[in-house]
């Protein structure tokens, strides 16, 4: 994956999508909406992530390999340790690699039904990210990322703590990190420069930061959520002016005042030496196109979809 990202750095910064596994049919049929459109804009890579607990899990296996064999995109799929086994995770590796996926992004994972709830290890599982790529990099010829929080994991004590075990991730044999959604570029630039402090080596792998534009203050509470922090207290002010004071919010002020937000953050990032953008899309390609082209990439698709 890092080789992609080099490979699409000759023309600019490169940008990634991330989908959703979808729940039923009509949601597979949207997903692969968003992917021919996308596949039309060459990202450097797309990743699927796994419902909490394997609760997609056939369905995600399914689709990324699919990804794999009948699209151009280069998939990294999600593996999460939470509710698993690892008899199960070592089948689900297995099963991926039976695909033609070579790309993993190792996670943790939240407990299912309630991010913020207590984390508990499967008894015959792993506890922390780090023994999980530890044991994917034995399986094979696998290229292998994690997850970093520029404002810290919810669960780390402080920042400090959270730097320690990215770098232990890191050191483990990760090739780099995929960051947890962030509304303060700020906060991305502070961990990028922590992880460098604490260990110059690991700090030199890419640190890739994850974007929602946001599109509706329905997704506003969907983007905290996500990112298990609120809003950077500016932009929710710039969202709620734009939703205006009347009895109905103002989605199309919203919705321009969000992809504005997105392209701000992007074009900061882009300025600061960022190694690719990932996009959280939510299986729709049209507001992530639109950042891309105020940025100025060249995107030759048709969005359709919202």
């Amino acid at each position: 994956m890092v080789q992609s990202l080099r490979t699409h750095a000759g023309s600019g910064v490169p940008f990634s999508v991330e989908f959703n596994p979808p729940r039923d049919a009509a949601g597979e049929a949207r997903l692969w909406r968003a992917v021919r459109e996308f596949e039309c804009m060459h990202p450097a890579f797309v990743s699927m992530t796994y419902g909490a607990g394997g609760s997609t899990k056939d369905r995600t296996v399914r689709i990324t390999g699919e990804l794999a064999t009948e699209t151009t995109l280069l998939p990294v799929a999600h593996l999460t340790a939470v509710g698993h086994s690892l008899d199960e995770l070592r089948a689900l590796v297995g099963s991926y690699a039976d695909s033609g996926i070579r790309n993993l992004l190792v996670l943790r994972g939240d407990p299912p039904g309630d991010p913020l709830g207590e984390w508990r290890k499967h008894p015959e599982g792993v506890e922390y990210a780090e023994e999980l790529v530890r044991i994917v990099r034995d399986l094979g010829d696998f290229h292998v990322g994690v997850a970093s929080f520029p404002q810290g994991h919810h669960r780390s004590p402080d920042l400090d703590h959270d730097t320690r075990f990215l770098a232990a991730k890191l050191r483990a044999g990760a090739e780099y990190s995929i960051t947890q959604m962030f509304f303060d570029v700020d906060h991305y630039l502070r961990l990028r420069d922590r992880v460098v402090a604490m260990d110059p080596v690991e700090g030199d792998k890419p640190i890739i930061p994850e974007l929602m534009p946001i599109t509706s203050l329905r997704t506003v509470a969907r983007a905290e959520e996500l990112c298990g922090r609120p809003l950077a207290p500016a932009v929710l002010e710039r969202l709620t002016k734009a939703a205006g004071t009347g009895p109905e919010e103002d989605k199309a002020a919203v919705r321009a005042e969000g992809i504005q937000i997105a392209t701000e953050m992007a074009q900061r990032l882009i300025d600061e030496g960022a190694p690719c953008l990932h996009f959280i899309t939510l299986n729709f390609a049209k507001a992530t196109s639109e950042v891309l082209t105020n940025l100025g990439y060249g995107v030759t698709a048709a969005p359709l979809s919202a």
